[in-house]
């Protein structure tokens, strides 16, 4: 008989997460600028390091206790496996933006963009923009990688701050994607917690619904600094003439981003409706810029990279894109998930949500305690759909026994878990985002206004009770029992 592995304490499984936090400091803090021969040198360092250490230290301490290195490496394969619809659309995103770019797709959006959005409501209207999108098509990445990256050009041509920018767009893109009954983490998160599909939206919309308004209000306020005479028209100008002079810009050029929209809400699955918009791009960049097939290519597998002469717009094109610039983001994926997956698959992550739950004696402690596992879960899981799947089945249960109906709980899944993921540079969709915006999460954290107010909005309900509804009828029935749909 093979000897059952000891359980992990709390105090040794809370050791890899203290030195990932302890590593990813150092890289990105201590040495990103350090003196070499008694001269200071900048580094461009990345997480990769980090998560691979941090693994390894997980793997060590995993044996230790009697795991066998199979279920180690199950464990990290398994992790992967999750990732690898998100890394295929990755990559057929990468394709996407240099055939548009090519094509003129994006120089078009661009062109088009500076021509009827003004400086003063610009961060609004992006915010409102892509919520429409997002809300239609039900997901976040087809948002960022069709609309989210012209509006980036468009805020840039403008004067506006990149990162301000890019917080609008994560914004609507995750509004959207958070409240459209056709996105994957909207059915995920009640069927986690066991209520229905509507139920769950419409219970959101109590949390969401003041987060948004915020967000607007904050986003006009910042807008209304760029009104008025703080632009550089010049600069409008010269963008788009040296557009007009290097691309054959024409309406017809706005049609792709129209029917990949338009495929993914007929719900056609996300990676052939992308791999669609890739290949119309490409017939684009033939027709209407007439460039060779070699050159489309090699916009495809290697990013576009614009030689106008004119910096601004150089810098705006520049190594766009491509199959090739896409790797980097790819790798980081694979690193974050093999050490997510040896958390969860060694029990460490499950002894660490067991330890949060005790101190959930209330109901707006145990809200709170559900925010703060789906944040942590997105940080060292680095996967959205695991920080919706680990604390939804971990506190279900606890909701239960305080007779509170399920959609409290997934509720606050989404309004912690899905929202949470793109502001953490090693999750899939704050890696995502980060390569197709081409900002980091750190810098467009503080601009993320809905991210950020809607979890501290659903604390705030937590405690004081505010649309937090009990069981219907018999509180002893289990959730599943009283799946109604009456919000």
């Amino acid at each position: 008989m093979e000897e059952e592995p000891k359980s992990i304490p709390l105090h040794i499984a809370i050791i890899p997460v203290l030195f990932l936090i302890s590593a990813l400091f150092v890289t990105l803090v201590v040495l990103k600028e350090v003196k070499v021969d008694g001269e200071k040198v900048k580094f461009e360092l990345t997480v990769h390091i980090p998560l691979i250490m941090a693994t390894a230290v997980a793997a060590i301490f995993a044996v230790a206790y009697g795991r066998p290195w199979k279920d180690i490496r199950e464990g990290m394969v398994h992790g992967i496996t999750l990732a690898l619809p998100a890394i295929l659309i990755l990559m057929v995103v990468g394709t996407l933006i240099g055939t548009w770019i090519q094509g003129g797709v994006v120089p078009a959006m661009i062109y088009y963009g500076m021509k009827v959005l003004l400086p003063g409501i610009f961060l609004p209207a992006t915010l409102i923009i892509c919520s429409i999108v997002a809300l239609g098509t039900g997901s976040s990445w087809s948002t960022a990688a069709t609309v989210g990256v012209a509006l980036i050009g468009v805020g840039r041509g403008l004067g506006i701050p990149d990162p301000m920018v890019a917080g609008a767009i994560i914004s609507g893109a995750y509004f959207g994607d958070k409240m459209s009954p056709m996105s994957d983490t909207t059915n995920l998160a009640p069927a986690v917690a066991g209520t229905d599909l509507f139920s769950h939206i419409r219970h959101m919309i109590y949390t969401t619904a003041p987060s948004y308004i915020l967000a607007l209000i904050l986003f006009s306020l910042f807008g209304a600094k760029f009104r008025g005479g703080s632009i550089d028209t010049g600069n409008v100008e010269v963008i788009t003439s040296t557009l007009e002079t290097n691309f054959n810009i024409n309406l017809f050029l706005l049609l792709p981003p129209l029917l990949v929209i338009a495929m993914v809400v007929k719900k056609i699955p996300a990676l052939p409706a992308l791999l669609g918009g890739s290949i119309i791009g490409a017939i684009f960049a033939l027709t209407f810029q007439s460039c060779h097939p070699a050159e489309v290519i090699q916009a495809a597998h290697s990013g576009f990279v614009s030689k106008t002469g004119v910096e601004i717009v150089d810098d705006l094109l520049f190594e766009k894109g491509g199959l090739e610039n896409m790797m980097g983001t790819v790798a980081l994926i694979m690193c974050a998930l093999s050490y997510g997956g040896i958390m969860e698959r060694t029990g460490m992550l499950e002894t660490i949500a067991c330890a949060l739950l005790k101190w959930a004696r209330s109901r707006g402690s145990l809200v709170t305690t559900t925010i703060f596992s789906c944040i942590g879960m997105n940080a060292l899981a680095a996967d959205q759909y695991l920080a919706i799947v680990i604390p939804g089945r971990m506190y279900k249960k606890a909701y239960d026994d305080m007779g509170l109906h399920p959609k409290n709980l997934s509720r606050a899944l989404e309004d912690s878990g899905t929202l949470s993921s793109p502001l953490i540079p090693w999750n899939t969709c704050g890696a995502y985002m980060g390569e197709v915006l081409g900002i980091s999460p750190f810098v467009y954290l503080p601009y993320a206004f809905l991210n950020l107010c809607n979890p501290l909005i659903s604390i705030f309900y937590g405690y004081t009770g505010i649309t937090m509804h009990k069981l219907e009828d018999n509180p002893e029935k289990s959730p599943s029992d009283n799946q109604s749909g009456k919000s």
